[in-house]
């Protein structure tokens, strides 16, 4: 149990990555605080994994500061301490060529992928500090470390939540608290099922063709999984993780080989 005792707040924690985060974690024995904006969804969750008073959920919007430091604060509360923050919740936003990308969207999507990061990472760091333990695993993108066409917006908040999981972890590096990023490729989730079409037509192609390309290249020549990142998560969040932080690990099947 390669997290027994310790607790988790991870954000968009009822589908997708975050869910497989969620599990992975219950798994090794943490007791998890999930946040998410659609409450149905969510006690679903709960519902399927049965997992008692280890696993809570704490209704949020991750573009709204007071949400955000209400969910870290409240995990905190709810078990006592908080060791691990799994910053997840982000996406694209609106997909346009960078001539006709709208303030109002680029802000958005900082606020969703930057700011949503820096509110939780911000809030966790004053409970983990105290306590010389924790982890900070930000969910960023291979679009971080180089950029598609109609992506400007979060390709840029991606690089900016890299170069903050860098420099964090420089600040608190000899305080037992490791800052580090996971970097993923493609991955079928539901979320990339109802959107990529739109993704995929503003590109130029079908979603099928989509897949596809990105598959293509990859070195595995696939799409990732959602469980391939939990792992790496789990590994992070682990005191066997202790040694990797301002990391940016891939899990994008050799996309970005580097």
């Amino acid at each position: 149990m390669k997290l027994d005792g310790k607790v988790a707040a991870i954000t968009g924690g009822s589908a997708g990555i975050g869910r497989a985060i969620a599990e992975a974690f219950l798994a090794e024995g943490a007791k998890v605080a999930i946040m998410a904006r659609n409450p149905a969804k969510a006690e679903a969750m709960l519902a399927e994994l049965n997992a008692g008073d280890d696993l809570v959920f704490i209704q949020g919007d991750a573009m709204a500061q007071a949400s955000i430091e209400h969910f870290v604060t409240g995990t905190a509360e709810q078990f006592g301490r908080l060791d691990i923050l799994v910053n997840n919740a982000g996406g694209a936003g609106d997909l346009q060529p960078a001539a006709n990308l709208s303030d109002e969207s680029f802000d958005e999507c900082m606020k969703w992928n930057v700011y949503s990061t820096f509110w939780g990472t911000r809030r966790a760091l004053q409970l983990m500090l105290p306590q010389k333990w924790g982890r900070v695993i930000n969910i960023s993108s291979m679009e971080g470390k180089h950029g598609k066409p109609v992506l400007t917006a979060y390709s840029t908040a991606k690089h900016a939540v890299n170069g903050m999981t860098k420099s964090i972890a420089r600040e608190v590096g000899t305080e037992g608290i490791t800052v580090n990023a996971i970097c993923p490729g493609l991955i079928i989730t539901d979320i990339v099922r109802d959107n990529g079409p739109k993704t995929a037509e503003a590109m130029g192609m079908t979603f099928d063709e989509m897949v596809t390309t990105f598959s293509q290249e990859a070195a595995i020549k696939r799409p990732n999984t959602v469980e391939e990142v939990a792992a790496v998560a789990v590994l992070l969040a682990s005191d066997v993780g202790g040694g990797i932080t301002g990391a940016l690990l891939s899990v994008d099947g050799g996309t970005a080989q580097y």
